[in-house]
C-alpha cells in the first residue's frame, strides 16, 4: 500500500484527505486505461473524469478561487494510477484555466463544458520559433470591422486535434515584446483552423501542430483585456506549474513502489534484495527525494491557496525540482529492476517515458532556473534597500 502518512501534514485540511482517499479509490477501479489509441483513451478519460465529478475541480465557480492543493492531490493521485489519466485531468485546467480566471459569463459556458467533461480543451502557446521564449509569439491578430482575424503556427499543442475549443495567444500590437499580446477563445471548428500534423512523442498523448489562416473571430473572444495575454498566460502557468510538480511526484511515488515490491520479493545471493546494503542505500535515497518533492509541492499549493498574490518563485522551486528529482527516482527503479526495468510494457519503463516532458513543458528546467534567480535576486535587493533607509 502506498505511503500516505503526508496527507497528515498541516497542509491540509479535512476535505482533502476526504478527497484524497475518495479519488484513490476510483482510480483504483478504473485506471490504468490501454494507451494504444491515445485519442480514444483521452476522450474516454475526459467523459469518465467529467461523469464522476473530478473534472468540476479543474475549473473555478465565477468569483470564487482554484484550491491549489486540490488540483494538485488530483494530479498526484492520478499520474500514480495512469499517465494519461494525469494528462486528460491537467489539460481540461490548463486548457480552460484562462477563461476560469479571466473568463466572460458567456466564456465560462465553455468551461461549464470542460468541467462536464463533455468538451475537451487545448492551450495554444507554443510556435515553431518561441518556446520558453512567449514574447516572441508572432501569431498574428488583427483588428477588422467584425472583430479580430488571426494568423499563424501553433506547435506542440497538446489536445491538438481531439480538443473542442482552444485558448490562443497571439500579437496585437498595442505595445513591442510581451506587451503586445492578447489571449482568445477558440471553438475548434472556427474556418481557417487547420490540424497539419499530429505529433508521436516517446509517451503517446494528444499532440498536434496547427496552422490559422484568416480566422475570424468576434470581439467576444478576448479573454481579458487587449494587450492584457501575457498576463493571462503567465498567471495560468503560475498557477498550473505547480501541478506538473505534483504530476511528477505522482510518478516518483509509483517508482518508489515498484522498487520496494521488487526489491522485497525478488531474491539475490539467497537473500531478499532489500537485504543488501546498496539496494537500501537507493531506497533510501529515493525516498528523501519522494519527501522533499512533496514538501515543495504542497508549499506552493497552501502558499497560493492561503492568499498570495503570485507565487512564481515557490512554483518554479516545485516544478524544477520535483521534476528532476522524478526524474532520479525513476531512473534508480529502472536500475533495481535490472533487465526488467527495459522491458517494454512495465511500469517503470512507462514511467521513464512519461517523466522526461515534464522537465521540458510549461517552462522547461532552466526557465525555471532563472525564474528563481531573478526572484531571490529582487528580494535580496528589496532587503539591501531596507536596511539602508530606501524604498522597499
Amino acid at each position: 500500500m502506498p505511503d500516505r502518512s503526508y496527507l497528515d501534514w498541516p497542509f491540509f485540511d479535512d476535505r482533502h484527505r476526504t478527497l484524497a482517499a475518495d479519488l484513490d479509490a476510483w482510480a483504483a477501479a478504473h485506471l490504468p486505461v490501454s494507451h494504444d489509441d491515445p485519442d480514444a483513451a483521452c476522450r474516454g478519460l475526459v467523459a469518465a473524469l467529467g461523469a464522476d465529478g473530478w473534472l468540476r475541480h479543474s475549473g473555478a465557480d465565477a468569483g470564487e478561487r482554484l484550491d491549489l492543493r486540490t488540483l494538485c492531490l488530483i494530479r498526484e493521485t492520478l499520474a500514480r494510477h495512469d499517465g494519461l489519466a494525469d494528462f486528460a485531468f491537467a489539460m481540461q485546467g490548463l486548457g480552460m484555466g484562462a477563461v476560469s480566471l479571466f473568463g466572460t459569463p458567456s466564456q465560462r459556458d465553455w468551461l461549464a463544458r470542460t468541467r462536464a467533461g463533455t468538451a475537451i480543451a487545448g492551450f495554444a502557446l507554443t510556435e515553431p520559433a518561441s518556446g520558453s521564449d512567449v514574447a516572441r509569439i508572432a501569431t498574428t491578430a488583427r483588428r477588422t470591422d467584425r472583430g479580430y482575424m488571426l494568423d499563424g503556427e501553433k506547435t506542440y499543442i497538446s489536445n491538438g486535434g481531439i480538443a473542442d475549443v482552444y485558448v490562443i495567444l497571439a500579437r496585437t500590437g498595442e505595445a513591442p515584446g510581451a506587451k503586445g499580446l492578447s489571449a482568445f477563445l477558440l471553438p475548434a471548428d472556427t474556418p481557417g483552423l487547420e490540424v497539419v500534423e499530429r505529433i508521436e512523442v516517446m509517451a503517446p498523448h494528444p499532440l498536434a501542430h496547427l496552422r490559422l489562416s484568416g480566422v475570424e473571430l468576434p470581439e467576444s473572444a478576448l479573454i481579458g483585456s487587449p494587450g492584457g495575454g501575457f498576463k493571462v498566460a503567465m498567471t495560468v502557468l503560475d498557477t498550473f506549474r505547480t501541478t506538473v510538480g505534483a504530476a511528477a511526484l505522482g510518478f516518483a511515488r509509483r517508482a518508489l513502489d515498484e522498487a520496494l515490491a521488487r526489491v522485497q520479493t525478488r531474491r539475490l545471493f539467497d537473500a531478499p534484495m532489500a537485504d543488501l546494503q546498496m539496494v537500501q542505500g537507493h531506497i533510501a535515497d529515493m525516498a528523501l527525494e519522494v519527501d522533499a518533492a512533496a514538501l515543495l509541492v504542497y508549499r506552493a499549493a497552501w502558499t497560493k491557496d492561503s492568499g498570495a498574490p503570485r507565487i512564481s518563485r515557490e512554483a518554479a522551486m516545485a516544478k524544477l525540482h520535483v521534476t528532476e528529482a522524478a526524474q532520479r527516482v525513476i531512473d534508480a527503479a529502472v536500475q533495481l529492476h535490472g533487465g526488467a526495468g527495459v522491458r517494454r510494457g512495465t511500469r517503470v519503463e512507462a514511467l521513464y517515458r512519461e517523466i522526461r516532458a515534464l522537465r521540458i513543458y510549461e517552462g522547461a528546467s532552466d526557465v525555471q532556473k532563472l525564474v528563481i534567480a531573478r526572484a531571490v535576486l529582487a528580494g535580496a535587493e528589496a532587503r539591501a534597500a531596507r536596511k539602508d533607509g530606501g524604498p522597499a
